[in-house]
């Protein structure tokens, strides 16, 4: 097991740590300190079988073993190379203490089976995320996450590109038919089948408005700011597109790896415009 990723790490963090021994504890004997251990007990069982039984592996017995023997240590190496991937994300601040036993083992029963490195990075933001703020992420998000192909997780990020904050994350999807939108993969299809996966409500006739807004609102995009001042001195109504995110698309969308969109903003500050509402940059969102 000199291979193991974990077992060369040095020293750790608390947080770091205590999410280990967590998981340990969680998940039943897959970590010693550092030292997954889990295909070592595998290999001493076979070997304990073969030493004591008096009757003779047959050749199908000795491929089934093997078949076990391998896929235990490609899970065992999923599950190694999330937990490393998420070590260096966690906050001085984490609690990984508090994280629910019931949910580490859902999420490592998913996780086990997910070894394209692009999805582990995704996977290990979630298991960071949820020691920095217990709560984050929850059953049915992880749930969610693990029936998504990568396809799918590269096209939820692309439409977060287009999220602004409007006390939570909004992706402002006017026209789908704009070439802002289809230069960058946001059709009516793609965003049917992120709807079908239960990422987003996706209104594609009357499209959705805030209300009841007060005369002056904060947005941000990545951290512009824009002051809008609306017509009302209350009870204004703001349109925001056609696309909402779910609660499970909010929790994804803060980890998802989307980057902003080059000329957007502007593009949204005129749509704005059109329905009269005047706006001014504020400096930046911390």
């Amino acid at each position: 097991m000199a291979d193991n990723p974990l077992a060369k790490l040095g020293d750790l963090t608390k947080p770091a740590t205590v999410l280990i021994e967590k998981i340990s504890d969680a998940v039943g004997g897959i970590f010693k300190p550092y030292q997954i251990i889990r295909v070592a007990k595998a290999e001493a069982e076979a070997d304990k079988v073969r030493a004591e039984s008096q009757i003779q592996i047959t050749d199908l017995q000795r491929r089934a073993m093997h078949r076990f023997l391998e896929e235990e240590a490609k899970k065992q190496s999923n599950i190694e190379g999330i937990t490393q991937r998420a070590l260096p994300l966690l906050d001085e601040n984490a609690a990984p203490e508090k994280l629910n036993d019931d949910w580490i083992t859902n999420f490592f029963d998913k996780a086990r089976i997910v070894s394209d490195e692009d999805m582990q990075e995704l996977w290990s933001r979630v298991l960071a995320g949820q020691a920095n703020s217990p709560g984050a992420f929850s059953k049915k998000t992880v749930n969610l996450l693990s029936d998504l192909e990568k396809s799918d997780a590269e096209l939820f990020a692309a439409l977060c590109s287009f999220g602004w904050t409007l006390g939570n994350i909004v992706p402002l999807v006017f026209d789908e038919q704009d070439s802002i939108y289809t230069d960058n993969r946001i059709t009516f299809n793609n965003l049917s089948h992120l709807e079908s996966l239960g990422l987003v409500q996706f209104n594609w006739l009357a499209g959705f408005v805030r209300k009841k807004l007060p005369k002056v609102v904060i947005v941000a995009y990545y951290g512009r700011c824009l002051e809008l001042t609306l017509p009302n001195d209350s009870n204004n109504d703001l349109s925001t597109g056609k696309v909402l995110l779910t609660k499970a698309g909010q929790e994804l969308a803060k980890i998802c790896g989307s980057r902003p969109i080059d000329g957007f903003f502007p593009f949204v500050r005129a749509k704005w415009a059109a329905e009269s509402v005047v706006s001014r940059e504020v400096g930046s969102a911390s």
